[in-house]
């Protein structure tokens, strides 16, 4: 009876097959496992954790591809998708975490993980803000906007800053930080509802739809008559054209990501790069791992804005791992409004 106690089912979301072209709901499987709650022995440096909100990214799609050179390394085929989520520990032979911490990191879509490398992991101190901001804006989300846009794009009060698909979990909060720094912020996003979120709630001083532009450099003088001095980029493509035709000299880009070309078997090309010399433009890509030793002072410089209400975060629940592939495919098609979280356990 003791043995029955320690195992459990562990409902998994499993990579089923690898991508081709853009993601299927086929390409994951829902699947049921045992798990025994119980840390093997000799495995030392270890938790076993209990998963509560998982993080839909848009990153996450090269994983599930059959990538060589790629950045990250692919999934493997028949064991649960990988991504950050929010835990609690149920038991561990770590000796920086004890039975209840709580975490963020790296987990199995899953109910429960075993977790042997806790590199990727950040035990979670303020516990006075809802815990699911640790899948987004106190999370991977949040480090990516503070280090793309105060560390590469080294803004300055009154400059001018345009950002892509700005309603999205590192969109929302990009803008927001050039408020504070007493910047003008304009948005693009992909309905009226987002746009207004981007005006009303986020405080950008303008936003479009761009399905509704038909010509992305005649939108982007209209907001930008001057020109543009950062530019956060998280699209690709046209609107990465249309944005180097209107940057100002000595402008800077963070490259975080290009979800517009993430489906396509055949990627656009840019043809107007000659504006990077002509513009004495910065434009550098750069992954937030890079960038997790900042996140105490991260966390310091954020929290009280949060808690004083500078700082607003929209997220969009998705209930139960039976729903998360098609919240995770939802970030392709927009469907979702602000930072896209998978409910595993409400606590």
């Amino acid at each position: 009876m003791g043995e029955e106690l320690m195992r459990s089912n562990n409902k998994q979301v499993i990579l089923k097959s690898y991508v081709n072209g853009s993601p299927k709901e086929s390409d994951m499987e829902l699947k049921t496992s045992t798990i025994e709650l119980k840390i093997p022995k000799g495995c030392n440096d270890a938790v076993l954790v209990k998963n509560l909100y998982l993080s839909c990214d848009p990153y996450m799609l090269g994983r599930m591809k059959k990538l060589e050179g790629h950045y990250v390394d692919s999934l493997t085929l028949g064991a649960p998708i990988i991504g950050y989520g929010v835990s609690r520990v149920m038991e561990s032979s770590h000796p920086d975490y004890e039975k209840d911490d709580l975490l963020w990191g790296f987990v199995g879509w899953e109910e429960y993980t075993l977790i042997t490398n806790l590199t990727t992991c950040f035990k979670i101190q303020h516990k006075d803000v809802p815990l699911s901001y640790y899948t987004g804006l106190l999370g991977m989300a949040g480090m990516t906007a503070y280090a793309g846009f105060f560390e590469l794009c080294t803004p300055k009060k009154g400059e001018t800053v345009f950002i892509s698909a700005a309603s999205g979990a590192v969109g929302q909060l990009v803008g927001q930080f050039a408020k504070l720094m007493g910047c003008y912020v304009v948005g693009s996003a992909g309905s009226k509802d987002k746009v207004d979120l981007l005006k009303n709630k986020f405080g950008f001083d303008n936003a479009f739809n761009y399905k509704e532009e038909s010509d992305y450099n005649v939108a982007l003088k209209r907001y930008f008559p001057d020109g543009i001095d950062i530019y956060f980029e998280n699209v690709g493509g046209k609107m990465l054209e249309a944005v180097l035709n209107n940057m100002r000299i000595h402008g800077r880009i963070a490259v975080c990501g290009m979800i517009s070309q993430y489906s396509l078997a055949q990627p656009d090309g840019v043809h107007n790069l000659f504006n990077l010399i002509s513009k004495r433009i910065k434009m550098e890509g750069f992954l937030v791992m890079e960038y997790y030793h900042l996140y105490p002072k991260f966390i310091e410089m954020v929290l009280p804005h949060i808690k004083k209400g500078d700082i607003t975060y929209v997220e969009d629940f998705a209930e139960g791992l039976e729903n998360a592939a098609s919240a995770l495919l939802g970030l392709f098609s927009g469907r979702n409004v602000g930072k896209q979280v998978v409910v595993v356990a409400r606590e």
